[in-house]
């Protein structure tokens, strides 16, 4: 059985996507086509009988939009991140019950990570959730959260929260197919990569810093962090492209769509290294 084959037994699935996957380039309104579809495939897989846990970026977007302002300080993009979160749970809560699924927002930021006890309530709170057959709906908590408790990017925390709960495959929606040797919007002779079998140098060195959207704050480089530490614990990742959600069901059934990195579960894990700025 060949590693794609092995996707076939995936039974906890954190999924991430961003920002400017969620809203319409053109005037940043919520793309709700694209929404309804992540959503629709989702609930799918939850009726697989697997956990499903969505990490969702969008909510400083949506809420810029909804008040015409481009935030220029950090209690600006923290008022349009409460704005934002709300109506942007409200149309997941709406949408997902169209198929009878139920939903929770998890809201995280690093502290609720460094300390032990705020630590493990959280992972007993997706427990419980997952137990129940609710997908929890995760975004870093922008209303409150200051540079020295943000994760940075939502890339990083959909791993630390994969490694929290313990699942088996994190997968990353992005504006690429997966990842390349070099940027394909800029080098046409940038190879396609299909599997990555260990996040080493090399691998860390192709990714790029810059984000492609304006309202994103990842980039390749980050999913290459996010890669090391999802694969250190213990689940496989896979990058693909986030115009076709759907095909996430093809992806679960072992076709070759996207980037697989394998994982390697390594006996010195350790989830307070992820938090770190030196984990890259």
């Amino acid at each position: 059985m060949n590693n794609r084959e092995l996707l076939k037994d995936k039974k906890r699935i954190v999924v991430k996507i961003g920002s400017s996957s969620l809203t319409h380039p053109e005037t940043g309104d919520i793309n709700y086509y694209k929404m309804e579809q992540l959503v629709r495939t989702l609930a799918d897989i939850r009726g697989m009988g697997k956990d499903v846990v969505l990490v969702s970026s969008g909510a400083i977007a949506v809420g810029r939009k909804s008040m015409g302002i481009k935030p220029e300080t950090i209690s600006q993009r923290q008022a349009l991140a409460a704005i934002g979160q709300a109506q942007l749970m409200m149309t997941y809560q709406r949408l997902f019950s169209e198929y009878n699924q139920k939903t929770a927002q998890i809201l995280m930021t690093k502290s609720t990570m460094i300390d032990d006890l705020n630590r493990k309530l959280a992972q007993n709170t997706f427990e419980e959730l997952l137990h129940m057959g609710v997908i929890p709906v995760v975004n870093e908590n922008d209303t409150v959260s200051t540079y020295e408790i943000q994760f940075g990017d939502n890339d990083r925390l959909s791993a630390i929260v994969a490694a929290l709960i313990h699942a088996d495959l994190l997968i990353l929606l992005t504006d690429q197919d997966g990842m390349y040797t070099d940027d394909p919007k800029t080098n046409p002779e940038a190879e396609f990569i299909d599997i990555v079998p260990y996040v080493n140098e090399a691998y860390m060195k192709m990714g790029k810093s810059s984000s492609s959207s304006d309202v994103g704050t990842g980039g390749m480089k980050a999913k290459m962090v996010a890669a090391r530490i999802a694969t250190g614990s213990g689940a496989d990742m896979i990058i693909t492209n986030a115009n076709h959600v759907e095909k996430l069901l093809n992806i679960l059934n072992g076709d070759q769509i996207g980037t697989l990195f394998l994982s390697h579960k390594d006996p010195d894990f350790d989830i307070m290294d992820c938090l770190s700025d030196d984990h890259s």
